[in-house]
């Protein structure tokens, strides 16, 4: 696909941000791109490389880039959630990314990270092993990027924008897309249409499967074929086996997939998980595989699916539930067995007074009842610079009022406002309970730390218990991750390492409840060597 050629840089990758018609669903419309593509081109990189991206703002949006899952380790600067790290890059102007891919191979993804400009603007990530060092699973035949993602009639930023003002939940897209594409079977389409993996009998390839949808968890399946999960968020897994992956926005899945049927055509499917009531897009997105030496592609079979039960929450829970880290030698997983700083975090919504509003209330985002305001300075320079007034350091570590958690809640769901963070000293073992709550309704989270990985401990059903939920923790190989599912009306229990000195923002991965509010940020001090210091700004960094 046009969208996936990837990024040949011979020293530093150029970004445009350009406007761009797309037709989709027999109708067309304007969206941002980068360089003109959707997705955007893949970027290339090995473990270790030092990666300059130039963004150029051609459009009338301030924008950023975040490249989501890199560990930016003392690069905050180039993290780029817009007034967390940098102000944005404004129309006409650019900004340079310079950082160095650490400890890091497998596949991640970059997006934009303001508004809801990610909806277009995004791409993936792939950081290929040092020269010279195998994968720790017998070498792919080939290899195939696949971005999972939404498609809109409507324009996004007009979508939240009236959201916002009325004070509910924004509309919902129109359908789900592979590669950029509804699929052969999506309206106006013909059965042609969409994104082709040409596979040939009796070889293996690999699967680097992204969700860069904004508000969706989704359901991957191939027809007639199983899956060999490999790796996740750049973590290889011990090998397992499934016919069905869940993958939360933000989240990346890498698959080994045998091609061992006979000839004709396999769709593949993307469909969304909503196991709470919750209006999401209930569209299936897809795409086809075909087999070498087919008689005429256009002629043969096609071999369909069916995609789960939308509330199938049960595939969930074992999916999850089967990954570990692989935990060898040469790749173990280095799990804090003790704690400094524990956190427990409720998240959820809240309802806050609005006056403009269509219902004099407006829906809020929420953790351990505050709800986050964006500032007008990014809070890293604050932090660099000792900016009095834009942030304080006073967020809860626990929540300020006690209650059942996941049951229907308090009678008063009013938050409170405030650019709130919590700190932490250099090296910290760190870990954080995130609850999710029932106020409203209970709702699967897909929460997204920036600047490091986590290991995911623990998960359960119901309260977290601080006196028996410990001892169902996995200490010895749980996967390790960036961004991780919270289950509905349960808890997932996250440990790590606070070895990257900066500001890290930490936020809900469905669009939705970060625009209202459910993020908090992590400021994390220097250490005591030059090595675990922040480096200072660059000069380009934008000014808002």
């Amino acid at each position: 696909m046009d969208g996936l050629l990837p990024w040949f840089c011979l020293s530093v990758c150029l970004v445009q941000v350009v406007m761009r018609n797309m037709t989709r669903l027999c109708a067309t419309k304007p969206i941002l791109t980068v360089n003109g593509k959707f997705p955007g081109p893949t970027l290339y990189a090995r473990e270790g490389d030092n990666v300059l991206v130039k963004v150029v703002n051609h459009v009338a949006h301030n924008v950023t880039i975040h490249w989501h899952g890199v560990r930016q380790i003392r690069t905050g600067w180039y993290d780029g959630p817009a007034y967390i790290t940098q102000c944005p890059i404004q129309p006409g102007s650019s900004f340079l990314y310079n950082f160095t891919i650490t400890g890091q191979r497998g596949t991640l993804l970059w997006h934009a990270h303001i508004n809801w400009l990610r909806a277009t603007i995004h791409g993936a990530i792939v950081i290929l092993p040092k020269l010279g060092v195998p994968y720790p699973f017998p070498a792919p035949h080939k290899e195939a990027v696949i971005v999972l993602g939404e498609w809109w009639k409507e324009d996004t930023e007009t979508v939240i924008n009236q959201a916002m003002q009325l004070g509910v939940g924004p509309n919902i897209s129109d359908s789900h897309i592979i590669n950029g594409h509804p699929g052969p079977l999506s309206e106006c389409a013909s059965s042609q249409d969409g994104f082709k993996l040409n596979v040939e009998n009796g070889k293996t390839y690999m699967l680097r499967i992204i969700n860069a949808a904004l508000n969706d968890d989704l359901f991957f399946k191939v027809a007639g074929h199983e899956l060999i999960v490999v790796e996740v968020d750049a973590v290889y897994t011990k090998p397992f086996k499934t016919d069905t992956l869940l993958i939360t926005p933000g989240q990346t899945t890498n698959v080994l997939l045998k091609a061992n049927q006979s000839a004709g055509r396999y769709l593949l499917s993307v469909s969304p998980f909503m196991d709470a009531p919750v209006q999401v897009d209930n569209k299936t997105g897809t795409a086809t595989l075909h087999y070498a030496n087919t008689v005429s592609s256009a002629m043969a079979s096609l071999t369909l699916i069916k995609p789960p039960p939308q509330n199938a929450t049960p595939i969930v829970s074992k999916f999850a539930e089967s990954l570990r880290s692989l935990n060898s030698k040469e790749y173990p997983a280095k799990v804090p067995q003790t704690i400094d700083h524990s956190l427990l975090l409720t998240i959820g919504v809240g309802v806050n007074p609005c006056p403009s509003c269509i219902n004099k209330t407006r829906v809020v985002g929420t953790i351990n009842n505050v709800t986050f305001i964006m500032p007008s300075t990014p809070i890293l320079q604050a932090h660099y610079y000792n900016i009095p007034g834009v942030f304080t350091e006073d967020f809860p570590a626990t929540p300020l009022h006690k209650f059942n958690y996941t049951g229907s809640g308090p009678k008063n769901l009013q938050t409170m406002n405030g650019t709130r963070v919590y700190r932490l000293p250099y090296n910290a073992s760190v870990q954080v309970v995130l609850q999710d709550t029932g106020i409203i309704s209970p709702e699967s989270h897909p929460i997204h730390l920036h600047g490091f990985n986590f290991f995911v401990v623990g998960r359960g059903i119901g309260n977290y218990n601080r006196r028996t939920s410990p001892s169902t923790f996995n200490l010895i190989d749980p996967i390790e991750r960036n961004t991780v599912g919270v289950p509905t009306g349960g808890w997932t229990a996250i440990r790590f390492r606070s070895d990257n000195p900066g500001v890290w923002f930490m936020h809900c991965h469905f669009e939705v409840h970060t625009s209202w509010g459910l993020k908090m940020a992590f400021v994390v001090d220097n250490g005591k060597r030059p090595s675990e210091t922040l480096i200072p700004p660059p000069k380009d960094l934008p000014q808002c």
